[in-house]
């Protein structure tokens, strides 16, 4: 029986590009046991065969190519225990961050399928739960672009700019609201997530009794809407119970089509 096996019948007997056989050799985790100097062919012996079984089994637990050169250079029972609980804990903190990933995901396929289900001009009262929120306090006019304020939120609050499309939100305060100014933000904010890592710098948007409604447009289309709610309010005798809060549920960030622009407004209110 022939012991040694040319590259090309290495790759066949288990289905390994020749192209990374040759890599294996050039890096020196497994050089072929012998070549010919006539013609530079190589050749792999049996004996190497459990050696790139070991390779193939750590591969696929997407263990490095240095750690397993390195477990052949220093190999053991002990050491390959090292490897594999090592390479446990690293699954172990990509699958966390990947389920972070997915329940991202879905908190925004949630928002866009349910913004896609909107009665435009609806007025709802909704009892709404807290919710934790990262806050620039500053007054805003309704004409200015959001965007210099939205950096400015993330540069004082220490954020991730990945985190803010469809959490971004904008209020205005309770006094304007009871003189009928709508052209005046007094802050701009951004929900905050059980999965984002920005944590440290949340403050509670304490939850209630809130009319919602939404309407086509974004923030500067926002005056009519206000004044419905407003009438609204005094036809069931509520009363004004705190700031205003604005979320463009579909905008620029998600369609170029403005047809489709959605925004949300929610007044806190009481009974009188």
């Amino acid at each position: 029986m022939n012991e040694l096996f040319s590259i090309g019948e290495v790759s066949k007997l288990f289905h390994i590009d020749v192209r990374l056989l040759r890599h294996y050799d050039k890096i020196s985790l497994l050089k072929p046991e012998f070549q010919d100097e006539k013609n530079g062919y190589r050749y792999y012996s049996t004996r190497q065969f459990e050696c790139l079984n070991t390779i193939r089994y750590l591969r696929s637990l997407n263990v490095p190519l240095p750690k397993i050169r390195d477990f052949f250079e220093n190999r053991d029972d002990k050491k390959m225990l090292e490897i594999l609980k090592e390479q446990k804990r690293q699954v172990e903190e990509e699958w966390e961050y990947l389920d972070r990933i997915e329940r991202k995901i879905q908190s925004r396929i949630v928002q866009i399928e349910d913004a896609y289900q909107t009665e435009y001009g609806r007025i709802a009262e909704r009892r709404l739960d807290d919710r934790m929120i990262a806050i620039l306090k500053k007054e805003i006019s309704v004409a200015d672009d959001l965007e210099p304020p939205i950096r400015e939120l993330e540069r004082s609050n220490g954020l991730n700019s990945v985190m803010f499309l469809g959490k971004v939100g904008v209020s205005i305060s309770s006094e304007n609201l009871k003189k009928g100014n709508f052209d005046k933000f007094s802050a701009i904010f951004v929900i905050m997530e059980p999965e984002d890592d920005s944590t440290d710098c949340a403050m509670c948007l304490t939850g209630g009794s809130y009319l919602t409604m939404r309407f086509h447009g974004t923030h500067k289309d926002a005056k009519p809407a206000y004044n419905n709610l407003f009438r609204y309010m005094e036809q069931k005798g509520y009363e004004l119970a705190g700031d205003s809060i604005e979320f463009a549920l579909i905008d620029y960030g998600l369609t170029s089509d403005t047809s489709r622009f959605t925004t949300e407004i929610q007044i806190p209110y009481k009974k009188y």
